[in-house]
């Protein structure tokens, strides 16, 4: 029988309630979740029984065919996650690990629209943005993408970004490409960066849906994120007005303070990434059976799902820190480049072994692990490869940079 079908456990408890469990069904073994008051523990349960009752069971369907579940968006709404942080940082930091732990790609689209564009009006827009444009966005009437990536450069984009933007009266005119943009076949508005020619610096400038000589086209054959609809975008003369540009910014530092927290929230998507793979290895694990007895009873096995509670563990504990540093204000982007470099390193070290323990159904997405395990790759790589937040880290050590 598919993992899929079977119902997952929910409570997160140090004492079992039925007795063929384990007292630790979650992999919460050293009782993190005791952090939490009682309200913003039920909180995170609700959150949770959404995101495992609705989006994970939709999620491989979508995700075979690399569709979007738009249905989805007014019960998502309903659920209030938009401005998590305001919530607390480490509720919010767990809800994005439940989020993640249903699914990765709708996890991403709402990380994208809420973690980059809504966060961008919010804290870098205009008055008259934030009046005319965040009611809808936080409702999910309407839908933001973050457009920074370009087809050449990603790691390099502060340095290089090509695409321009040139005032010419009372509008501006952009010009250029960008790729690997999250929503951005379907958004409302896309938050487009580009270098003003006037005096170089890197901005932001607001391209709403159907303006003249803005064309998206949809990247297909992915392997992973696959529900994601991320785009290549052509701006061709693109005009408009002036006061679309976002007065908060005036350079590539401003846009650096909305990668600093994306990034820690990708790190939670780590999180969750693993917990996954342990709720399906696990479940599968305690359903098959070989040589007469399920597999969970042999040692191999128990060592390999030992391992992938460690690694989850391990980086939940960090990602806790981290929370820390975000409500005391002293997080920087050595830390959140630490925490990306870190858990997703271990990330992929967790989901290769659910993948083990699943045998050949683990390459097929019938049982959910093949789903896990390739949106590992995503998550790896977007906001930082491992590689430049690995250098990150380690010019905060050393005192020397290795970038060029």
């Amino acid at each position: 029988m598919p993992v899929l079908k079977e119902a997952v456990p929910t409570v997160c408890t140090a004492t079992a309630q039925h007795k063929d469990l384990p007292p630790y069904p979650e992999a919460d073994l050293l009782f993190l979740s005791d952090l939490l008051t009682a309200e913003e523990y039920a909180r995170l349960q609700s959150v949770r029984d959404f995101f495992q009752r609705e989006v994970r069971t939709i999620a491989v369907d979508y995700w075979n065919r690399a569709e979007f579940p738009f249905e989805l968006l007014p019960r998502l709404a309903e659920q209030q996650l938009t401005c998590l942080n305001s919530q607390g940082h480490l509720l919010a930091g767990l809800i994005q690990m439940e989020f993640a732990r249903a699914d990765t790609s709708i996890s991403t689209f709402f990380g994208v629209h809420d973690e980059l564009f809504t966060a961008a009006i919010r804290e870098l827009g205009s008055e008259d943005h934030r009046r005319r444009i965040l009611p809808e966005l936080l409702s999910l009437k309407k839908i933001g993408a973050f457009a920074l990536t370009e087809p050449l450069h990603g790691s390099d984009i502060s340095r290089e970004m090509q695409t321009t933007a040139t005032q010419d009266g009372g509008e501006w005119i952009l010009n250029g490409h960008k790729r690997w943009i999250g929503n951005a076949t379907f958004a409302d508005y896309v938050l487009v960066w580009a270098r003003d020619t006037a005096d170089g610096q890197i901005k932001g400038f607001i391209v709403e849906k159907g303006t003249q000589g803005f064309h998206t086209q949809a990247i297909t054959n992915k392997t992973a994120v696959r529900i994601i609809q991320n785009a290549d975008i052509t701006l061709d003369n693109v005009r408009i007005p002036f006061t679309n540009w976002l007065p908060g910014t005036n350079t590539f530092r401003d846009a650096n303070s909305l990668l600093l927290h994306s990034r820690v929230w990708v790190s939670w998507q780590a999180v969750g990434q693993q917990l996954a793979a342990f709720d399906v290895a696990r479940s599968y694990a305690l359903q098959r059976k070989q040589f007469g007895k399920p597999i969970a009873s042999f040692q191999l096995i128990q060592e390999q799902l030992a391992r992938m509670a460690g690694n989850a563990t391990m980086s939940l504990s960090l990602m806790i820190q981290l929370a820390r540093l975000e409500e005391s204000g002293r997080l920087t982007m050595d830390h959140a480049a630490l925490a990306k470099a870190s858990c997703t390193g271990l990330m992929r070290s967790t989901v290769a072994l659910g993948r083990s323990i699943v045998g050949g159904n683990g390459i097929s997405t019938d049982f959910e692990m093949a789903k896990i395990f390739a949106d590992a790759e995503a998550i790896y790589s977007y906001e930082g490869s491992y590689e430049i937040n690995a250098l990150l880290v380690g010019r905060a050590v050393t005192g020397i940079s290795a970038f060029g």
